[in-house]
Protein backbone atom coordinates (compact mmCIF):
# COMPACT_ATOMS: atom_id res chain seq x y z
CA UNK A 1 0.00 0.00 0.00
CA UNK A 2 1.56 3.33 -1.12
CA UNK A 3 0.44 6.47 1.05
CA UNK A 4 0.65 10.69 -0.09
CA UNK A 5 0.74 13.02 2.23
CA UNK A 6 -0.61 16.24 0.27
CA UNK A 7 -1.49 19.76 1.36
CA UNK A 8 -5.04 20.52 0.87
CA UNK A 9 -6.89 23.90 -0.94
CA UNK A 10 -7.36 25.22 2.64
CA UNK A 11 -3.29 24.94 3.64
CA UNK A 12 -4.05 22.16 5.47
CA UNK A 13 -2.12 18.35 5.38
CA UNK A 14 -3.87 15.62 3.96
CA UNK A 15 -2.90 11.65 3.64
CA UNK A 16 -4.49 9.46 0.64
CA UNK A 17 -4.07 6.23 -0.62
CA UNK A 18 -2.64 6.30 -3.90
CA UNK A 19 -5.05 3.64 -5.98
CA UNK A 20 -2.76 0.63 -7.52
CA UNK A 21 -2.49 0.87 -10.87
CA UNK A 22 -4.26 4.71 -11.28
CA UNK A 23 -3.13 8.07 -10.71
CA UNK A 24 -6.25 8.70 -8.20
CA UNK A 25 -5.33 9.59 -4.65
CA UNK A 26 -7.96 8.60 -1.70
CA UNK A 27 -7.87 10.82 0.80
CA UNK A 28 -8.39 9.39 4.56
CA UNK A 29 -11.11 11.22 6.20
CA UNK A 30 -10.17 13.36 9.61
CA UNK A 31 -6.24 11.85 9.24
CA UNK A 32 -4.90 15.14 9.42
CA UNK A 33 -1.05 13.86 8.70
CA UNK A 34 1.02 10.86 8.80
CA UNK A 35 2.53 11.43 11.76
CA UNK A 36 -1.07 11.90 13.12
CA UNK A 37 -1.79 8.21 11.51
CA UNK A 38 1.36 6.17 12.92
CA UNK A 39 0.59 7.80 16.86
CA UNK A 40 -3.06 6.47 16.69
CA UNK A 41 -1.73 3.47 15.31
CA UNK A 42 0.64 3.23 17.71
CA UNK A 43 -1.77 4.39 20.56
CA UNK A 44 -4.03 1.37 19.24
CA UNK A 45 -1.33 -1.46 18.84
CA UNK A 46 -2.51 -1.82 15.20
CA UNK A 47 -0.53 -1.85 12.07
CA UNK A 48 -1.20 1.39 9.80
CA UNK A 49 -2.97 -0.28 6.93
CA UNK A 50 -4.71 -1.84 9.13
CA UNK A 51 -6.45 1.80 10.15
CA UNK A 52 -6.27 2.75 6.26
CA UNK A 53 -8.42 0.30 5.16
CA UNK A 54 -11.21 0.77 8.42
CA UNK A 55 -10.66 4.58 7.59
CA UNK A 56 -13.66 6.76 5.24
CA UNK A 57 -12.41 7.70 2.30
CA UNK A 58 -13.44 11.21 0.66
CA UNK A 59 -13.86 11.95 -3.13
CA UNK A 60 -10.90 11.03 -5.02
CA UNK A 61 -8.06 13.33 -6.61
CA UNK A 62 -5.97 13.23 -9.38
CA UNK A 63 -2.07 12.75 -8.37
CA UNK A 64 -1.15 14.53 -11.50
CA UNK A 65 -2.95 17.50 -10.67
CA UNK A 66 -1.51 17.70 -7.12
CA UNK A 67 2.08 17.30 -8.35
CA UNK A 68 1.40 20.11 -11.13
CA UNK A 69 0.04 22.70 -8.22
CA UNK A 70 2.85 21.88 -6.05
CA UNK A 71 0.92 20.18 -2.97
CA UNK A 72 2.54 16.92 -3.04
CA UNK A 73 4.01 16.90 0.61
CA UNK A 74 7.17 14.36 2.09
CA UNK A 75 5.58 11.28 2.72
CA UNK A 76 6.18 12.00 6.58
CA UNK A 77 6.85 15.07 8.27
CA UNK A 78 6.49 16.58 12.40
CA UNK A 79 4.66 19.45 13.13
CA UNK A 80 7.88 21.03 14.61
CA UNK A 81 10.84 20.50 11.85
CA UNK A 82 12.94 20.74 15.06
CA UNK A 83 11.52 17.11 16.01
CA UNK A 84 12.37 15.26 12.65
CA UNK A 85 15.74 14.60 11.83
CA UNK A 86 17.70 13.55 8.91
CA UNK A 87 20.72 11.09 8.39
CA UNK A 88 21.75 8.04 6.30
CA UNK A 89 24.67 6.06 6.41
CA UNK A 90 27.11 4.81 3.21
CA UNK A 91 28.78 2.31 1.84
CA UNK A 92 25.67 -0.56 2.21
CA UNK A 93 25.34 -0.69 -1.72
CA UNK A 94 27.00 -3.40 -3.62
CA UNK A 95 27.34 -1.22 -6.89
CA UNK A 96 28.45 1.91 -5.05
CA UNK A 97 31.25 1.17 -3.42
CA UNK A 98 33.70 1.17 -5.76
CA UNK A 99 31.98 5.23 -6.61
CA UNK A 100 33.50 5.56 -3.46
CA UNK A 101 36.29 4.14 -3.66
CA UNK A 102 37.21 6.06 -6.33
CA UNK A 103 36.18 9.33 -5.16
CA UNK A 104 38.47 8.39 -2.24
CA UNK A 105 41.58 7.15 -4.29
CA UNK A 106 45.07 8.26 -2.90
CA UNK A 107 47.16 9.86 -5.57
CA UNK A 108 49.91 8.59 -4.01
CA UNK A 109 50.18 4.59 -2.36
CA UNK A 110 52.75 3.33 -0.49
CA UNK A 111 51.36 0.15 -1.13
CA UNK A 112 50.45 -1.04 -4.36
CA UNK A 113 47.32 -3.40 -3.12
CA UNK A 114 46.57 -1.09 0.05
CA UNK A 115 42.89 -0.51 0.51
CA UNK A 116 41.25 3.01 1.44
CA UNK A 117 39.54 3.26 4.09
CA UNK A 118 36.20 3.80 1.83
CA UNK A 119 36.70 0.22 0.65
CA UNK A 120 37.91 -1.17 4.21
CA UNK A 121 34.31 0.13 5.77
CA UNK A 122 32.45 -1.43 2.85
CA UNK A 123 34.58 -5.17 3.51
CA UNK A 124 33.71 -4.69 7.04
CA UNK A 125 29.51 -5.07 5.69
CA UNK A 126 30.76 -7.74 3.63
CA UNK A 127 32.11 -9.81 6.49
CA UNK A 128 29.49 -8.80 9.13
CA UNK A 129 26.85 -6.07 7.77
CA UNK A 130 24.34 -8.97 8.27
CA UNK A 131 24.29 -10.57 11.41
CA UNK A 132 22.11 -13.86 12.17
CA UNK A 133 18.76 -13.21 14.38
CA UNK A 134 19.86 -12.09 18.08
CA UNK A 135 23.07 -11.18 16.66
CA UNK A 136 24.68 -7.62 16.45
CA UNK A 137 26.48 -6.52 13.40
CA UNK A 138 29.37 -4.34 12.53
CA UNK A 139 28.50 -0.45 12.87
CA UNK A 140 27.87 0.81 8.84
CA UNK A 141 29.03 4.75 8.37
CA UNK A 142 26.69 7.06 9.55
CA UNK A 143 26.31 10.99 8.89
CA UNK A 144 24.12 13.64 10.34
CA UNK A 145 22.11 16.03 7.72
CA UNK A 146 19.63 17.77 9.35
CA UNK A 147 16.33 18.65 10.79
CA UNK A 148 13.25 18.77 9.16
CA UNK A 149 13.63 21.99 7.76
CA UNK A 150 15.97 20.71 4.83
CA UNK A 151 13.81 18.56 3.45
CA UNK A 152 12.32 19.15 0.29
CA UNK A 153 8.85 18.31 -1.62
CA UNK A 154 8.61 16.41 -4.78
CA UNK A 155 8.63 18.82 -7.22
CA UNK A 156 10.58 21.08 -5.60
CA UNK A 157 13.91 22.94 -6.05
CA UNK A 158 16.68 21.31 -4.18
CA UNK A 159 19.26 23.98 -3.55
CA UNK A 160 23.04 24.05 -3.55
CA UNK A 161 24.71 26.72 -0.74
CA UNK A 162 26.70 29.38 -2.61
CA UNK A 163 29.77 28.15 -0.84
CA UNK A 164 29.12 24.30 -2.48
CA UNK A 165 31.63 23.36 -4.95
CA UNK A 166 28.93 20.70 -6.19
CA UNK A 167 25.30 19.69 -6.21
CA UNK A 168 24.76 15.70 -7.06
CA UNK A 169 21.78 13.20 -6.49
CA UNK A 170 21.95 10.64 -4.80
CA UNK A 171 19.23 7.41 -5.00
CA UNK A 172 18.67 5.66 -2.55
CA UNK A 173 15.98 4.51 -0.16
CA UNK A 174 14.89 5.98 2.78
CA UNK A 175 13.08 4.13 5.87
CA UNK A 176 10.54 6.66 7.66
CA UNK A 177 10.08 6.60 11.73
CA UNK A 178 8.02 7.40 14.52
CA UNK A 179 9.13 7.13 18.02
CA UNK A 180 6.44 5.57 20.24
CA UNK A 181 5.07 7.38 23.78
CA UNK A 182 7.50 4.92 25.51
CA UNK A 183 10.91 5.70 23.74
CA UNK A 184 10.19 2.65 20.94
CA UNK A 185 11.40 3.05 17.29
CA UNK A 186 8.35 2.59 15.00
CA UNK A 187 9.07 2.24 11.42
CA UNK A 188 6.67 3.71 8.97
CA UNK A 189 7.50 2.39 5.89
CA UNK A 190 9.88 3.38 3.04
CA UNK A 191 10.63 5.73 0.66
CA UNK A 192 12.57 7.10 -2.67
CA UNK A 193 14.72 9.40 -1.71
CA UNK A 194 17.92 11.96 -3.46
CA UNK A 195 20.19 12.18 -0.68
CA UNK A 196 21.66 15.19 -2.28
CA UNK A 197 25.30 16.14 -1.38
CA UNK A 198 29.01 18.14 -2.47
CA UNK A 199 30.78 15.81 -4.20
CA UNK A 200 33.65 17.75 -4.57
CA UNK A 201 34.19 18.39 -1.27
CA UNK A 202 33.82 15.19 0.01
CA UNK A 203 36.46 14.30 -2.87
CA UNK A 204 39.27 16.75 -1.17
CA UNK A 205 39.56 14.82 2.17
CA UNK A 206 37.32 12.11 3.52
CA UNK A 207 37.10 13.93 6.81
CA UNK A 208 34.73 16.80 4.79
CA UNK A 209 32.06 14.03 4.41
CA UNK A 210 30.04 15.85 7.40
CA UNK A 211 30.39 19.02 5.88
CA UNK A 212 29.54 17.24 2.02
CA UNK A 213 26.34 15.98 3.77
CA UNK A 214 24.94 19.39 5.57
CA UNK A 215 22.48 19.98 2.48
CA UNK A 216 18.63 19.80 1.85
CA UNK A 217 17.51 16.65 0.34
CA UNK A 218 14.11 15.05 -0.88
CA UNK A 219 11.90 12.42 0.22
CA UNK A 220 9.04 10.63 -1.71
CA UNK A 221 6.39 11.01 -2.84
CA UNK A 222 4.42 7.77 -2.15
CA UNK A 223 5.50 6.06 1.14
CA UNK A 224 5.31 2.04 1.01
CA UNK A 225 3.67 0.47 4.02
CA UNK A 226 5.18 -2.78 5.21
CA UNK A 227 8.76 -4.61 4.34
CA UNK A 228 11.17 -3.27 1.73
CA UNK A 229 11.24 -6.17 -0.79
CA UNK A 230 14.62 -7.64 -1.18
CA UNK A 231 15.39 -6.81 -4.78
CA UNK A 232 14.14 -3.05 -5.61
CA UNK A 233 14.97 -2.26 -9.08
CA UNK A 234 14.80 1.09 -10.76
CA UNK A 235 16.49 3.87 -12.64
CA UNK A 236 17.89 7.19 -11.89
CA UNK A 237 17.63 9.81 -14.75
CA UNK A 238 18.80 13.43 -14.56
CA UNK A 239 17.31 15.66 -17.69
CA UNK A 240 18.99 18.76 -19.16
CA UNK A 241 17.42 22.30 -19.41
CA UNK A 242 15.58 21.57 -22.67
CA UNK A 243 14.23 18.00 -21.15
CA UNK A 244 16.69 15.20 -23.00
CA UNK A 245 17.86 12.60 -20.54
CA UNK A 246 21.58 13.28 -20.78
CA UNK A 247 22.37 10.62 -17.98
CA UNK A 248 20.39 7.50 -16.60
CA UNK A 249 21.44 4.35 -14.51
CA UNK A 250 19.73 1.49 -13.01
CA UNK A 251 18.91 1.66 -9.45
CA UNK A 252 19.22 -1.42 -7.34
CA UNK A 253 18.40 -1.58 -3.52
CA UNK A 254 16.48 -4.10 -1.03
CA UNK A 255 18.67 -6.09 1.11
CA UNK A 256 19.67 -8.36 -1.90
CA UNK A 257 21.53 -5.50 -3.40
CA UNK A 258 23.06 -4.39 0.20
CA UNK A 259 25.95 -5.35 2.32
CA UNK A 260 23.86 -4.85 5.12
CA UNK A 261 20.39 -5.98 6.85
CA UNK A 262 17.94 -2.91 7.31
CA UNK A 263 17.94 -4.63 10.87
CA UNK A 264 21.56 -3.84 11.42
CA UNK A 265 21.49 -0.12 10.09
CA UNK A 266 18.47 0.48 12.13
CA UNK A 267 20.07 -1.28 14.94
CA UNK A 268 23.22 1.19 14.86
CA UNK A 269 20.89 4.28 14.46
CA UNK A 270 18.46 3.68 17.01
CA UNK A 271 20.97 2.45 20.07
CA UNK A 272 21.60 5.79 21.07
CA UNK A 273 19.25 7.48 23.68
CA UNK A 274 19.42 10.76 21.80
CA UNK A 275 17.37 9.02 18.48
CA UNK A 276 14.63 7.54 20.90
CA UNK A 277 13.23 10.28 21.85
CA UNK A 278 8.81 10.03 22.25
CA UNK A 279 7.14 11.63 19.16
CA UNK A 280 9.81 12.10 17.28
CA UNK A 281 10.40 11.67 13.24
CA UNK A 282 13.46 10.14 11.64
CA UNK A 283 14.25 10.16 8.11
CA UNK A 284 17.12 7.55 7.18
CA UNK A 285 18.81 7.37 4.11
CA UNK A 286 19.86 3.75 3.57
CA UNK A 287 22.88 4.21 1.04
CA UNK A 288 23.39 5.27 -2.18
CA UNK A 289 22.08 3.06 -5.14
CA UNK A 290 23.45 5.18 -7.94
CA UNK A 291 25.22 9.02 -8.51
CA UNK A 292 25.78 10.43 -11.15
CA UNK A 293 29.16 12.43 -10.13
CA UNK A 294 30.56 9.01 -10.07
CA UNK A 295 30.27 9.21 -13.83
CA UNK A 296 31.86 12.45 -14.22
CA UNK A 297 28.50 14.07 -14.06
CA UNK A 298 28.17 17.68 -13.26
CA UNK A 299 24.78 18.62 -12.60
CA UNK A 300 23.78 22.64 -13.77
CA UNK A 301 21.12 24.72 -11.99
CA UNK A 302 18.14 24.16 -13.43
CA UNK A 303 18.41 20.29 -14.53
CA UNK A 304 15.99 17.91 -13.23
CA UNK A 305 16.76 14.61 -11.62
CA UNK A 306 13.79 11.76 -12.04
CA UNK A 307 14.45 8.70 -9.51
CA UNK A 308 11.88 5.97 -10.36
CA UNK A 309 11.17 2.41 -9.05
CA UNK A 310 7.64 0.35 -9.65
CA UNK A 311 7.78 -0.59 -6.07
CA UNK A 312 7.26 3.11 -4.86
CA UNK A 313 4.63 4.75 -7.50
CA UNK A 314 5.27 7.84 -8.91
CA UNK A 315 8.71 8.68 -9.49
CA UNK A 316 10.48 11.98 -7.47
CA UNK A 317 11.26 14.98 -9.23
CA UNK A 318 13.26 17.65 -8.35
CA UNK A 319 15.33 20.66 -10.02
CA UNK A 320 18.46 22.05 -8.71
CA UNK A 321 18.93 25.51 -7.98
CA UNK A 322 21.73 27.72 -6.42
CA UNK A 323 21.10 29.99 -3.38
CA UNK A 324 22.83 33.83 -3.70
CA UNK A 325 25.40 33.89 -2.16
CA UNK A 326 25.11 35.48 1.47
CA UNK A 327 27.40 38.40 3.73
CA UNK A 328 29.76 36.36 5.73
CA UNK A 329 28.73 35.04 9.16
CA UNK A 330 29.68 37.62 12.02
CA UNK A 331 29.45 36.49 16.06
CA UNK A 332 28.55 38.68 18.38
CA UNK A 333 29.66 38.14 21.58
CA UNK A 334 27.40 38.61 24.28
Amino acid sequence: MLLIQFSTEGGATGVGVLEAGTARVRPLAGVASTHALALAAIDRGRAIESLVREAALDDALDYDALAAQGRILPPLTHPDSAHCLVTGTGLTHLGSAESRDAMHQKLNRTEAHALTDSMKMFQLGLQGGKPAEGATGVAPEWFYKGDGSILRAPGAAIESPAFALDGGDEAEVVGLYVIAPDGTPCRVGFALGNEFSDHVTEQQNYLYLAHSKLRPCAVGPALRLGALPQHVEGESRLRAVGGTVRWRKPVLSGEDNMSHSVRNLEHHHFKYALFRRPGDVHVHFFGAAALSFADGVTVAPGERWEIESPAFGPPLVNTLSVQAAEPAVNVRAL
